[in-house]
Formats: C-alpha cells, structure tokens, sequence
C-alpha cells in the first residue's frame, strides 16, 4: 500500500456516493467494526482509497458470496493477530481478542497489552486483511 492511497481524501458522502451505498450503511460498516475511517480533531470521517478497496471488499462478501456482517466478523476474528504483532505469553493472557472469536481484533478495547499502545488503524492485521481471501492465506502459510 502506497502513502496516497492511505491518504485520507473523501468525506462521508463521497465515499458512499463512489461505493453506490448509504451513508446509514457506511455508518453501520463502522459501528460494526468492519471499517475504521479517517477522523479529524472535528469528528469529521475521512476515507482513503485504501478504505474504499477495504468497504468494495466487504460488499463483496455481503453480495456476492452471501456473508452477513456477523459472519464477517467471525471470519476477521480469526487473524491470528498474536502471531502478526508478535504478541507475548503474558499479552495473551490479558487479551479479548485473543481469547475471542466473535469480532476482529480492532475492535476490542486492549488496555492490557501490547495493543494498548498502538492505533489500530495503523496495525498490519487491519491493514492487511480485509477481506475473508486474505484470512485464508494467513491461515495455509500458520499450517504449513
């Protein structure tokens, strides 16, 4: 991913209008956890050209291959986020995620552990997964 398609660039309405979707439904995107935007100090949310790939890839799996929000999520929940941030025994045992299967790591409010001090918006796991296609790959790489 380049530094300009991380940028953010299009506001709420732009974003939804280049996606052909609600603002409601971008919204929900984001209260679900599926999506983390851009915030300015106003509150205002920013979309990136890498966000709008990330949201194409959930309407994807909404639409096409018939995956609820819930299963979405499920799927997300198994990045093996540990493993990627190099997480320690003791970051384990204090982790939701971790011990989870519900929801994908970013979503979870990590207080006690590594996490704690990263923006997860910027973490390798949201970056780079998101869509079930990835989850796949990261899981045959862990098994062979």
């Amino acid at each position: 991913m380049t530094k300009d398609q991380n940028k953010p660039l299009f506001t709420i309405s732009t974003a939804a209008d280049l996606l052909g979707i609600s603002l409601h439904t971008l919204r929900m995107y984001e209260r679900e956890g599926l999506i983390i935007p851009h915030k300015k100090k106003s509150g205002q949310c920013l979309y990136s050209r890498t966000d709008i790939e990330r949201i194409e890839s959930i309407r994807a799996a909404i639409n096409v291959f018939k995956i609820s929000i819930s299963g979405i999520k499920r799927i997300l929940s198994l990045v093996p986020c540990w493993s990627l941030t190099e997480c320690s025994v003791r970051d384990l045992e204090n982790c939701t995620a971790f011990n989870g299967h519900l929801q994908p790591c970013w979503t979870y409010n990590h207080k006690t552990n590594i996490c704690a001090t990263h923006e997860c918006r910027e973490c390798i796991v949201y970056q780079e997964y998101s869509d079930c296609g990835r989850v796949k790959e990261q899981l045959r790489v862990l098994l062979t």
